[in-house]
């Protein structure tokens, strides 16, 4: 089990990665569908704040394998997908196209995916159980 979980941890690193250089670069137009219309900052100011935080979690699951570390580590992921989470709600809510999110069958399937984000973070980096 505890290669499962470093695998999940690895691979959640490089979706983070993956995703953080999307909002400084190539997907950085599509990722402002995903902030609400009411938020009080600039879309794109928030693309690439939350762009640079993507790449440090990301980097940061990709190096940190000892605990407790690993598993705050993946606390502080979970939160943040958490905190990035009224995004998709106000993507859904304010019909915003992006990513291919154009209908909103697409749009409410995606509020799933973020629970699972979650999951996915606690899951990867909590400690092993003693026995």
């Amino acid at each position: 089990m505890n290669v499962l979980r470093s695998l999940g941890q690895a691979a959640l690193g490089a979706v983070l990665v993956t995703a953080g250089t999307g909002h400084l670069t190539t997907q950085r137009e599509e990722f402002q569908a995903q902030v609400p219309s009411w938020f009080p900052v600039d879309p794109d100011r928030v693309v690439v704040a939350s762009g640079f935080v993507e790449l440090a979690l990301g980097a940061a699951l990709l190096a940190t394998w000892k605990q407790p570390a690993r598993r705050r580590l993946g606390m502080l992921a979970a939160g943040f997908f958490v905190g990035v989470f009224p995004g998709n709600i106000a993507q859904f809510a304010e019909r915003r196209d992006g990513f291919g999110l154009d209908t909103d069958t697409k749009r409410a399937l995606r509020l799933l995916g973020q629970p699972a984000l979650v999951a996915w973070a606690l899951a990867a980096t909590r400690a092993e159980k003693k026995h």
